[in-house]
C-alpha cells in the first residue's frame, strides 16, 4: 500500500461538501462561489454579519431551496439535483434544531420528541417511549415530558428542541443559532451539551450562529461569511489571528463606516441610473 493511499484511508470522511455554490433571490447574488467541506464527527460553525448569507447556506444544505449553480453533496448524494424519493432518504439522517425550538404549543414535550419516530418508523410504543426518555435524559430533560412547550424555559425549549432533532440518531446535526435569546450561564451549559451529544452520538454537527463566545467554544473549525463569499475558513486560533479586516471588525464588534458618494445616495433615492 503507497504512503498517500494510507494517508487517504487515514483522513476523516467527508460527509458534507459544497462546490463553488451560487444562489440569488430575484436579481440579487446571495451566495457567491462558496466552497466547503465538513468532516465525520467534527462541529463546523458558520458565522456573518446580518445579510452575510449564512441562513441562506443552512437552508440549501437542508435541500430547502435549489442554487442557481453549484454542488451540495450530503453524505455523498448531491441533494441540489436529487429526486424526491433520494432527498427522503438524506433526510432521514438529517436532525434539525432550530432557534427557537420550533414545539408544537398542542402536544407535549414527549409527544413533540416523537413526531419523527411516529412519522418515520413502525416501532411499537413501547420503544418509542424508551427511546423518547433516553434523549430527554441526554438533553438533562428527565421527568419533563408531560410538559406543554409553553411551561418551559426558553433554554428547556432549544433542549427539547435538541432532543427531538437527535430521536433518529442522525448522522448529521444543524442548529440554528442555539445561543440566541439566552443568559450566558445558560447558554454556555447548552454549549457543553452539544460538545457532550458530539462525544457520545459520534455526530457531525453544523452549527449556525453570531455568538462568538459559543463558536469559541464548541467550533472545530469557523468559516466566515461576508457578502456571500467565504472570507476565511480555519480553526479558531486561524480565524481569530487572520488579517482580514472584515473578520476582525466582526469579531470585535465594529461597526462598518461605508462610505457612498452623492450620486450613488442619489440614484437609491430616486431609482434611477445618473
Amino acid at each position: 500500500m503507497s504512503s498517500k493511499q494510507s494517508a487517504d484511508q487515514a483522513s476523516p470522511e467527508v460527509v458534507i461538501d459544497v462546490e463553488h455554490l451560487v444562489t440569488h433571490y430575484g436579481e440579487r447574488r446571495i451566495l457567491d462561489g462558496v466552497n466547503l467541506s465538513v468532516r465525520k464527527g467534527e462541529i463546523l460553525v458558520i458565522m456573518g454579519g446580518s445579510g452575510s448569507g449564512k441562513s441562506t447556506l443552512l437552508r440549501h444544505l437542508l435541500g430547502l431551496h435549489h442554487p442557481t449553480s453549484g454542488a451540495i453533496r450530503l453524505l455523498g448524494t448531491d441533494i441540489a439535483t436529487a429526486n424526491q424519493k433520494k432527498l427522503y432518504e438524506i433526510r432521514r439522517n438529517i436532525g434539525v434544531a432550530f432557534q427557537k425550538g420550533a414545539l408544537l404549543s398542542s402536544l407535549t414535550v414527549g409527544e413533540n420528541v416523537q413526531l419523527p419516530l411516529r412519522e418515520h418508523t413502525a416501532l411499537d410504543e413501547q420503544t418509542i417511549g424508551i427511546m423518547t426518555r433516553m434523549k430527554l435524559d441526554m438533553v438533562n430533560l428527565h421527568g419533563f415530558e408531560n410538559l406543554k412547550p409553553a411551561e418551559l424555559s426558553g433554554g428547556m425549549l432549544k433542549r427539547a428542541g435538541l432532543a427531538r432533532a437527535i430521536i433518529m440518531d442522525p448522522k448529521l446535526l444543524f442548529f440554528d443559532e442555539p445561543s440566541a435569546g439566552l443568559d450566558p450561564v445558560v447558554a454556555a451549559e447548552l454549549d457543553e451539551l452539544i460538545l457532550r451529544i458530539r462525544k457520545a452520538m459520534g455526530i457531525t454537527i453544523v452549527v449556525v450562529t453570531h455568538e462568538l463566545d459559543s463558536a469559541f467554544k464548541i467550533a472545530d473549525r469557523i468559516t466566515v461569511l461576508d457578502e456571500g463569499k467565504i472570507v476565511v475558513s480555519g480553526t479558531v486560533d486561524e480565524v481569530r489571528n487572520t488579517d482580514n479586516q472584515r473578520v476582525q471588525d466582526l469579531l470585535n464588534r465594529k461597526p462598518r463606516d461605508e462610505a457612498m458618494d452623492a450620486d450613488e445616495y442619489l440614484r437609491r433615492l430616486t431609482g434611477h441610473t445618473l
